[in-house]
């Protein structure tokens, strides 16, 4: 990353981490070595945020507890739309059956997910992630969520239009085929898989999603970027 920044690069990282602020996310980053700022981060809490106040909607959050801070400023009395993220622990049955209720009593249910991740790594394996949720209450409620976060388009339209450059000048370097590559691929931009983090071989025999090219971790993808300049 260091070398990206040296070379002149815009850089920017898109992360679909609902679990905690960008604030805590980014400190931990920061103790890992990385050299990494909040304005640099595009994430979908701040995002959703931007929406519901756009929208003039009260939310009924069924969040990780260490991410309800980046709601602060959001009304949430008398609600009028849920907000899922990944919850963890949180994804109890009397929590999942209380966003139901919220929505299934709307004549228009509006339900927000930032996300649609069908599982994560963490050191002890592969974690179910938000999309199997969002999944559950679409089912119940019939109804059609509005993902905020990767792989929408207007995220990574958001954060492109942060460095301020085009789709065809921009790069995405990601582990997840279908949230990362795939995601960037449709907003026109290229895509680098890396075969580290939840990659699994079976990513390259995906039915539709194509990597403009595969490196085995995040060095060698900024060895053929620099070698492009």
């Amino acid at each position: 990353l260091n070398r990206i920044k040296a070379s002149g690069l815009k850089l920017r990282f898109c992360t679909n981490e609902t679990q905690a602020t960008r604030e805590n996310f980014v400190k931990k980053l920061q103790g890992l070595g990385f050299d990494i700022s909040v304005d640099e981060v595009t994430a979908p809490a701040p995002a959703a945020c931007r929406i519901l106040k756009e929208r003039s909607l009260r939310p009924h959050l069924l969040v990780h507890d260490d991410l309800v801070p980046e709601f602060a400023e959001i009304d949430k009395a008398n609600p009028n739309c849920v907000v899922i993220g990944d919850a963890a622990e949180n994804f109890t049955y009397a929590n999942l059956n209380k966003a139901f209720q919220v929505l299934i009593g709307m004549e228009k249910p509006v339900l927000i997910s930032l996300g649609r991740g069908r599982y994560y790594k963490e050191t002890d394996g592969l974690k179910l992630d938000v999309g199997a949720y969002m999944k559950a209450l679409e089912y119940a409620c019939d109804v059609q969520a509005e993902v905020v976060g990767k792989p929408a388009k207007t995220f990574f339209e958001s954060a492109l239009a942060e460095m301020g450059v085009t789709p065809q000048e921009a790069i995405m370097i990601g582990d997840d085929i279908v949230n990362d590559v795939g995601g960037a691929q449709q907003c026109g931009m290229r895509a680098v898989q890396v075969r580290t983090g939840k990659y699994r071989p079976c990513d390259e025999n995906h039915p539709y999603v194509k990597p403009d090219a595969y490196v085995n971790n995040l060095a060698e993808a900024v060895d053929i970027i620099l070698q492009q300049l």
